[in-house]
């Protein structure tokens, strides 16, 4: 069936979000399951991506906390599915999974992400696109079992140099910090062309707290994570990481690999 409404009509939807969002509760917990700076660009209409987010904690939280399972030595995986509906609109949908020595492997939650972005037609200077993610994680992994994200994602490549920013706004729907304000999680990826397969970069990904008052530095989350991209072809996505934790808060190293095929 072809979808008849235009991105134009389609975008100040996801901005009304936003504006609901911004006078809503956040959820404040860790997610080492997707570990992903977005570009802008959307799966083509028509056309799947299948991908596996494999993230290892080689050194995280060792002790039940609010509840939560301990991250150390825990693996996170993640299906991700996604589908373009039109050159504009995808929609994507998460299955998480944890496996850890003694907890065995669980299912974890699931989400789904609508996402538009500005056409290329529109011939915008920078990449533009806005996703919203919604969805259910158990309450032994995440304090807030239901949540919502609206994640603006910018992207520029200029020659072998790109960078994209995601300032992402996280509220809780359900769970303890019900109450607490908007949180600001930004994310950003800066990377280099070596050659025409191999992509170098740096990634760093942070939740700082109420966007009115921020959480004290050693309660806020921040990761940086040293990566490399391969281009071994249009249809295939490989990017590996290893990531650095540098505050109390954040899980102090794990590694990271994203594999994606399209159909």
């Amino acid at each position: 069936m072809r979808c008849t409404f235009s991105a134009r009509a389609f975008l100040p939807l996801l901005l009304s979000a936003g504006a609901w969002l911004a006078g809503s509760p956040v959820c404040r917990a860790q997610d080492n399951y997707e570990i992903q700076v977005y570009g802008a660009e959307t799966v083509p209409a028509g056309e799947t991506m299948v991908e596996i987010h494999s993230n290892f904690a080689a050194s995280g939280r060792k002790d039940i906390e609010h509840g939560l399972l301990p991250t150390d030595h825990a693996f996170h995986e993640t299906l991700e599915l996604t589908h373009g509906f039109t050159p504009w609109f995808e929609t994507g949908f998460y299955v998480f999974s944890s496996a850890r020595s003694g907890d065995g492997w669980q299912w974890v939650g699931d989400h789904i992400r609508p996402r538009v972005r500005v056409p290329e037609d529109w011939h915008w200077p920078v990449g533009l696109s806005l996703s919203t993610e919604v969805g259910y994680q158990q309450a032994r992994f995440a304090e807030d079992t239901w949540s919502l994200e609206l994640r603006p994602i910018i992207d520029k490549q200029w020659g072998r140099f790109y960078v994209a920013f995601n300032p992402a706004l996280e509220r809780s729907l359900k769970g303890p910090n019900s109450a607490h304000g908007l949180e600001f999680s930004p994310s950003l990826k800066v990377s280099y062309d070596l050659t025409k397969v191999v992509t170098m970069g740096v990634e760093y990904y942070a939740a700082l707290g109420p966007v009115t008052h921020w959480d004290p530095q050693g309660e806020q989350q921040h990761q940086i994570f040293p990566v490399i991209d391969l281009n071994l072809s249009p249809k295939w996505e490989f990017n590996f990481g290893v990531g650095f934790g540098v505050t109390h808060s954040t899980d102090h190293l794990i590694i990271k690999l994203i594999l994606g095929r399209r159909f």
